[in-house]
């Protein structure tokens, strides 16, 4: 999951069934424990001031090797970093 945390803002949250998790230092250990699967973008659209993006499409994770824990579809909320790159604000 490492790649999830490469694009992390150091702010973002995660909504993960009704719990809100702040901040990259709380994502990074809970992602230490899940592996994705099945992840398959399938719509980006950026605003027009080029600053703000949203991306969507299905997932399906598990934690500590357990069977599909869950799957459904993701929302991401990116935003343009004064450098330049993309983060994620919001998953």
């Amino acid at each position: 999951m490492e790649a999830f945390l490469e694009f992390a803002a150091d702010s973002a949250v995660l909504n993960l069934d009704g719990k809100i998790i702040k901040g990259k230092q709380q994502i990074a250990p809970y992602f230490d424990s899940q592996t994705l699967q099945n992840v398959s973008l399938e719509f980006v659209e950026v605003a027009k001031a080029g600053d703000m993006a949203y991306t969507y499409g299905p997932f399906t994770f598990s934690g500590d090797g357990e069977p599909k824990a869950a799957s459904g579809y993701f929302h991401t909320v990116w935003k343009k970093q004064e450098d330049g790159s993309w983060k994620f604000m919001y998953d």
